[in-house]
């Protein structure tokens, strides 16, 4: 790895490590207990390197949900051309998620941690940060249909179409995997994905 390959590097360990930071300590204390200053700390950094990545805490903590989103369109653009698009989907969205996570997503979390994640986004200082993060993703996932598909994703609908529904897939899966009655992450992304493959028919 060249010498700049290796300096971004660098820098997408850092956001990630401020990112993660932020949403352990938010879990922790709670969002209005957490300062700059502790998220900087906790990740072994200092303020100025916090304020080079991130204006504000509520964008570190919502950060990660960026990035996932970011990972899964990127995972779809490599997936087979020929793939049907639902199971080309699937197989991105696993890949997002299978990312490094301070509680592996593919067990289930303690009720502790899952009840602080429920606050944190449910805080309503962040919910402008997650609904920009999720246009901003939402976006990015509709370019890689049109490509796929040979549409415009600024003018046809089907790739507009199809980034809606996994945006909401994608929401309806977390909101399943934060509930009364967690289950593994990979089994609710199958399970989601694989009704939508079927044409989303009724429960029998």
């Amino acid at each position: 790895m060249d010498a700049n390959g290796l300096r971004e590097r660098k820098k997408q360990e850092t956001r990630i490590a401020l990112s993660w930071a932020a949403i352990r300590l938010t879990v922790e204390r709670g969002y209005a207990n957490v300062r700059i200053e502790d998220i900087a700390a906790e990740a072994g950094v200092s303020t100025r390197t916090f304020s080079n990545y991130f204006g504000t805490k509520g964008e570190a903590i919502v950060a990660r949900h960026h990035e996932r989103i970011r990972a899964i369109a990127a995972a779809l653009r490599e997936r087979p051309a020929g793939e049907p698009i639902w199971e080309a989907v699937t197989a991105a969205a696993l890949a997002g998620f299978a990312l490094g996570e301070p509680v592996p997503e593919d067990r289930i979390p303690d009720q502790s941690w899952l009840a602080g994640i429920r606050l944190m986004v449910a805080e309503p200082a962040l919910q402008s940060e997650f609904h920009k993060a999720g246009a901003a993703g939402e976006a990015e996932i509709a370019r890689v249909v049109a490509d796929r598909t040979g549409t415009d994703a600024e003018t046809d609908v089907y790739p507009k179409l199809v980034a809606s529904v996994v945006a909401a897939a994608l929401n309806v899966v977390t909101q399943q995997w934060l509930g009364t009655e967690p289950q593994p992450m990979e089994d609710l992304l199958r399970d989601v994905f694989g009704r939508l493959a079927a044409g989303l028919p009724e429960p029998r």
